[in-house]
């Protein structure tokens, strides 16, 4: 019989009766989009009872009978297409399945790395995306894509001078190209900015150490002379309490934070530079001079009213110094301490109901200046 003849039975047929499971204007996306040739997006997992069609595709993808480099490249292109989608977490499996078949082309395995090392790049995954470039490199030295992505990759890492060397390698053999060309020249860019940064903060790191070995001789020698040389300078230098710290001026004096306490009041002053030849009531004086603190609503802080004192920690002795003496003084005494960089006194109103409460009960020592 003629086959245009059965054709020709075959489509009149459709003139009389409808087509039974055809498609229409509601469900044709729906039923295309199960059609493996038409998806738009393979499903996750794949279902031989939902998607026997793919079921089937994949078995013939995945045919364990066929050689190891067949089964390779087939891995390879699958992980390229998911690459390809942007599914990064995909393509890595199917890289991995590739080179778990262990195929004797070096070559294949060479691309299944880099391609590997690529969509770890993509996921942040920068070091192992540099091993995976390494172990591609190891087995074909010249392949152009590994030996970019693995300077890319030193270059995330800020490993400039890494970088530098993948980039040389790949330069060897792939002398004019560009990729290889610019990252290189960019690396060698940021190394020396780097280099330079490093460079001074070694120089800044050195002239403070030298101003803090200066400093601490000169504190040192202070303390030497007044017989303190067992003074600890540990916390000397700190400024965690009040954000300043003691230095050493143009002329070779050290100028000290120094906290002054009101305890009637529960209020401070803080000085960030008392020079160590001042004395006491040089501030003091200005501190209560014409215009007094708000706080002092019955005008008692006169400067001639004024009595100070610093604690001994240990016996919690008080001492009280004379306001004619310079800062050095008091500091040089061997019960007077220096508490987080900063020395500290208490402030009194001489003869007023909260001094002598204050003062009840605990031994004082006066230190006079002469």
């Amino acid at each position: 019989p003629d086959p245009d003849d059965h054709r020709e039975a075959f489509m009149d047929k459709f003139k009389t009766q409808k087509y039974e499971n055809a498609f229409n204007e509601s469900n044709w996306e729906e039923e295309f989009d199960k059609v493996p040739m038409f998806m738009k997006r393979a499903p996750e997992e794949i279902d031989p009872v939902t998607h026997p069609d793919l079921a089937c595709l994949q078995s013939i993808i995945h045919n364990d009978d066929s050689p190891p480099e067949e089964q390779a490249k087939r891995l390879k292109n699958e992980g390229n297409d998911y690459f390809k989608e942007k599914n990064y977490k995909k393509a890595i499996l199917s890289y991995t399945e590739g080179l778990k078949k262990n195929c004797v082309d070096s070559e294949l395995n060479a691309v299944l790395y880099t391609n590997r090392a690529a969509a770890h790049f993509h996921l942040g995954n920068i070091r192992s995306a540099l091993n995976d470039a390494t172990a591609a490199k190891r087995l074909k030295p010249d392949h152009l894509k590994a030996l970019l992505r693995g300077g890319q990759c030193c270059m995330v890492l800020r490993s400039y001078t890494d970088a530098l060397r993948w980039c040389d390698e790949g330069l060897q053999v792939h002398p004019t190209d560009k990729s290889l060309q610019e990252l290189r020249c960019k690396a060698d860019k940021l190394k020396r900015a780097v280099d330079r940064d490093a460079r001074k903060a070694k120089l800044k790191e050195k002239k403070e150490r030298g101003e803090r070995d200066a400093l601490l001789a000169a504190i040192k020698d202070d303390m030497v002379d007044a017989g303190r040389a067992e003074m600890g300078l540990d916390g000397v230098l700190s400024q965690e309490a009040t954000g300043a710290r003691v230095y050493l001026d143009e002329q070779g004096a050290l100028n000290w934070p120094v906290l002054f306490l009101y305890p009637e009041h529960r209020q401070t002053d803080f000085i960030s530079a008392f020079n160590e030849s001042s004395r006491f009531m040089d501030h003091l004086a200005v501190m209560f001079g014409q215009e007094l603190p708000p706080w002092d609503t019955d005008q008692k802080y006169q400067p001639q009213n004024l009595q100070l004192y610093f604690e001994d920690e240990e016996t919690e002795e008080m001492h009280q110094v004379d306001l004619q003496t310079p800062l050095l003084k008091a500091l040089q005494h061997i019960r007077c301490s220096v508490k987080a960089g900063t020395p500290s006194f208490i402030v009194l109103v001489a003869g007023s109901p909260f001094c002598k409460q204050f003062l009840s009960g605990k031994k004082v020592h006066h230190l006079k200046y002469s």
